[in-house]
């Protein structure tokens, strides 16, 4: 059973920084996409940063401030999100979502057959 597990999300003043953690253990997601999608309420989920195997996206609106990454320890894999400059339009529920396929599509708004097959429970963050 896969579960993805999040941390990270707080209140936060404008123009400070903070770092989402998105930690899976499983040896079925040896290759996979892993990323962060955000919510506000009333508003539809957006793609914010994915990675997919040695591909990276960013949507425009947080490039040059947010910077994701993952980092791999035997069978665990935790991808991080640096939200560096944060910007009140960045309050959010941010979702951690990951897939053994390639659905980068379905971060950038591009081709997304289905949407990605495992997702966190949510980490709120609030700028202000």
């Amino acid at each position: 059973h896969v579960q993805l597990v999040e941390s990270g999300g707080e209140s936060v003043q404008a123009g400070g920084s903070l770092r989402l953690s998105c930690a899976v253990s499983d040896y079925t997601l040896s290759r996979y996409c892993m990323g962060w999608f955000r919510q506000v309420p009333g508003k539809e989920r957006e793609g914010v940063a994915v990675v997919c195997g040695d591909k990276t996206w960013h949507a425009d609106s947080v490039k040059g401030r947010f910077t994701i990454s993952e980092d791999k320890v035997k069978s665990k894999t935790t991808v991080s999100l640096l939200m560096d400059a944060l910007e009140p339009e960045d309050t959010a529920m941010y979702y951690c979502a990951a897939d053994p396929l390639d659905l980068i599509g379905c971060w950038s708004g591009s081709w997304c057959p289905r949407p990605p097959g495992y997702w966190g429970q949510g980490t709120q963050v609030t700028v202000s």
